[in-house]
């Protein structure tokens, strides 16, 4: 198991820019993928980005050329540098550990940070 902490979130007008964070309590070197997630009210969770152990990125149509997924194993951190922010960005943003490749269901979650973005 793994802890994860998220940071970052914040309210931002429409056009604007924000950059989460997700802290890990040990190494995820070796973990198979990292992933940010996000739900908004009524919605399900869906995948926002993820990247693999290897560097691979995979992103969600919806952010693709204004979101940017990355990994700093030496600081255990993963970060979502996300740009142009629209209001349908407006959700509670997780990070999921996923270790072996099993899926996010098998992994290791955070408590959320709130994203909120103003017309």
């Amino acid at each position: 198991q793994v802890q994860l902490v998220e940071s970052g979130g914040g309210l931002v007008q429409a056009g604007g820019s924000l950059r989460l964070s997700c802290a890990a309590s040990r190494s995820i070197f070796s973990f198979n993928t990292m992933g940010w997630y996000r739900q908004a009210p009524g919605k399900q969770r869906e995948l926002v980005a993820a990247i693999t152990s290897g560097g691979t990125t995979n992103y969600a149509d919806s952010v693709k050329g204004r979101f940017t997924i990355s990994r700093d194993n030496a600081k255990n951190t993963v970060y979502l540098q996300m740009n142009s922010l629209k209001p349908e960005d407006t959700a509670v943003y997780y990070c999921n550990a996923d270790a072996h490749g099993l899926g996010p269901h098998f992994g290791s979650w955070g408590q959320g940070t709130q994203v909120t973005v103003s017309s």
